[in-house]
């Protein structure tokens, strides 16, 4: 790595041990549950710690002792009979506790994952249709095809959907454009694949003769296409041209949604990745990988962090 580089990743990555979402959390959180939403918040890609921390604030506003009339309980207001079947002991205490935020979080990240495997094949927005499973049950979601029409359901996701998705400190979208490329971890690395829509077949062929046209997926510029599609960005397809037409930050101004640049020149950028925190970034990496976290000196030619120029305010 660059001396320069090395300078703007020292200059990122805080201290030692943290998680690599840990700036990617934008709300208010008390501190004391923090690192467990960070964590319990990638436990898969339709539960991001924005997401998690919004539905949390609904239900109880972050009350472990919370109890409702008809007798949800806890931070995450399980039901008894839900708990039952769906509770972890997530802290190894021996206990499944679900007046213990240590338990009761990691279980409603859990438990939104296993929803969402259970109402994957319903039309629409998939964070959406899991929302909506946690609050009427996947039984209704899969019967309506989508959200019920329910007030207090369709209310619901809307809230958390708003409160998840809403600005980081600044004004910039920062935390929609790093939700939305959360929910894209695992998908598979296309050349050429991905565009304002979500995943694609790509083309043929990357410099080391990859053809993506039989996979569906994203490269490292596709997924950032999609991103900032979320927040009525339309960013060029290649990463050198989205390097131009954005505008290059100091290490002390960078913020979650952010772009992080690779290569030896600006005309020379052969890579991008979208900035979440600590020294980390979201990116589609290569052939043969998936959309996953990778820390900033992943590659040896970082060129430098830039924010694209808004077309539209959020």
């Amino acid at each position: 790595m660059g001396a320069t580089a090395a300078v703007v990743v020292a200059a990122l990555v805080q201290a030692a041990g943290e998680s690599p979402i840990g700036t990617a959390l934008s709300l208010a959180v008390p501190s004391e549950y923090s690192q467990l939403i960070q964590r319990a918040g990638g436990t898969c890609p339709e539960v991001s710690p924005n997401l998690l921390a919004a539905l949390l604030s609904t239900e109880s506003n972050f009350n472990p002792k919370a109890q409702s009339p008809v007798g949800a309980q806890g931070i995450a207001q399980f039901m008894p009979s839900t708990w039952e079947s769906h509770g972890i002991d997530a802290n190894g205490d021996g206990r499944r506790d679900v007046w213990d935020p240590e338990d009761a979080i990691p279980s409603s990240a859990k438990y939104l994952c296993t929803i969402a495997k259970e109402v994957a094949d319903v039309p629409g927005d998939r964070q959406a249709n899991m929302l909506a499973a946690y609050n009427a049950g996947s039984g209704a979601v899969r019967q309506y095809g989508g959200i019920p029409p329910y007030k207090e359901t369709q209310s619901y996701v809307r809230a958390i959907t708003d409160l998840a998705n809403q600005p980081t400190s600044g004004g910039v979208g920062g935390g929609t454009v790093v939700n939305a490329a959360t929910a894209m971890i695992g998908t598979p690395y296309s050349w050429g694949g991905g565009d304002a829509n979500g995943p694609s077949t790509g083309s043929c062929c990357s410099p080391s003769g990859h053809s993506g046209g039989d996979i569906r997926g994203f490269d490292c510029s596709g997924l950032t296409v999609y991103a900032y599609a979320k927040v009525g960005i339309s960013l060029p397809r290649t990463a050198a041209e989205q390097y131009a037409a954005s505008e290059p930050v100091k290490p002390g101004d960078v913020r979650p949604g952010d772009l992080v640049f690779y290569g030896g020149s600006a005309s020379g950028i052969h890579h991008v990745g979208i900035y979440v925190g600590n020294g980390w970034m979201i990116d589609a990496p290569r052939p043969g990988k998936n959309v996953r976290y990778s820390p900033l000196d992943t590659m040896p030619d970082l060129y430098g962090i830039a924010r694209p120029h808004k077309t539209k305010e959020i």
